[in-house]
């Protein structure tokens, strides 16, 4: 029988391939530079302008947002999972990427030829404020509604709702601005600029750190409500502070980069297996690195055809979490049998 590896050599792994793939970035693309010139563009000791717009204004953005983005996406699928005690849960599922999608189809389907240059800030707070909608409607629930499966349901009634009134947009549309929502929906790392760098890094930073904060929370409702109750725990208190925040992780995430898939669903069992716990003081910090690592890898994908444009992200990260999910499904049911 295979040892696992130990805790510290999981978290090593995790490190290591977000740092190798993080620098893989800074290298791909059809323009070659070597690695002296990468490190002056990126210390401002560079002559050159075309590296300097290269690194600078290209690929270091692109990798900080797959870092930060994976990292979202991944606390809040974890936090999800816990609060619904659902395997399967994850921060698409209670309609929060739904609500950005609903948001940023009103600004494109709707209103995108009246605002002209706009049309990208007016994108980015519809989907703010579709993602901010649905929270607020589904913290409203839960301060009525005491079953987590009655609020999963909830959740998924109001993803099929705004998914509804987007195919109604659609219908009624021009087709110039069904194609720029179509072409967000599938998901770019490459709509974060310099500029936005900085306010998007700031963001999910503080939202993660909240995530972080709320270890303690996390491993009592693991243990069920009554536990968590019995340690003193407002469990309907914590509950919604949950959703906020994994709500908002969410939101700001799907604003920038588009409503990515399966990333925030797969990494946190990816985790468990990797460090045999379910001890959120590993897994949140674990859960963080490893978003952000597989998103880097998934980056590194979309970007390997020079010349054939850049890869979706949405058309890579269902190949990659699709048989991780099969495998977790027959992995169950065989030790369950």
């Amino acid at each position: 029988m295979i040892k696992p590896p130990s805790k510290a050599l999981g978290f090593g792994l995790l490190f290591l391939l977000l740092l190798a793939g993080m620098t893989a970035l800074l290298f791909i693309g059809p323009v070659h530079l070597d690695a002296g010139e990468i490190w002056k563009a990126l210390t401002g000791t560079q002559d050159d302008p075309v590296a300097v717009a290269i690194v600078r204004g290209s690929r270091w953005p692109m990798a900080v947002t797959a870092l930060f983005s994976g990292a979202a996406l991944s606390a809040a699928g974890l936090m999800m999972q816990t609060v619904f005690r659902n395997p399967l849960a994850g921060p698409s599922v209670l309609g929060v990427s739904t609500g950005a999608s609903l948001g940023v189809a009103v600004v494109m389907l709707g209103a995108g030829s009246a605002l002209g240059g706009m049309a990208r800030l007016g994108s980015f707070f519809g989907a703010l404020l579709g993602a901010g909608a649905v929270i607020a409607v589904l913290v409203a629930v839960s301060t009525r509604v005491r079953s987590n499966a009655l609020l999963l349901i909830v959740g998924l009634m109001v993803s099929y709702l705004g998914s509804s009134l987007i195919s109604l947009l659609n219908f009624f549309a021009p087709a110039e601005g069904i194609r720029s929502f179509v072409v967000w929906g599938m998901g770019s790392l490459q709509t974060v600029g310099p500029d936005e760098l900085l306010p998007f890094a700031l963001s999910t930073s503080v939202l993660l750190i909240l995530a972080l904060l709320s270890i303690k929370p996390l491993n009592a409702l693991l243990l069920g409500e009554t536990y968590a109750r019995s340690l003193g725990y407002p469990v309907g208190r914590i509950r919604t502070c949950l959703l906020v925040v994994s709500g908002l992780l969410t939101a700001i995430t799907s604003a920038y980069c588009g409503p990515i898939g399966f990333i925030g669903l797969v990494v946190p069992h990816l985790v468990r297996l990797l460090l045999h716990t379910g001890n959120h003081r590993l897994l949140m910090p674990a859960s963080i690195i490893g978003g952000g690592a597989l998103m880097v890898a998934c980056a590194l994908i979309s970007v390997l055809p020079e010349r054939g444009g850049i890869i979706p992200i949405n058309a890579i990260t269902p190949v990659i979490g699709v048989p991780i999910i099969l495998m977790i499904i027959l992995k169950r049911n065989r030790i369950s049998s």
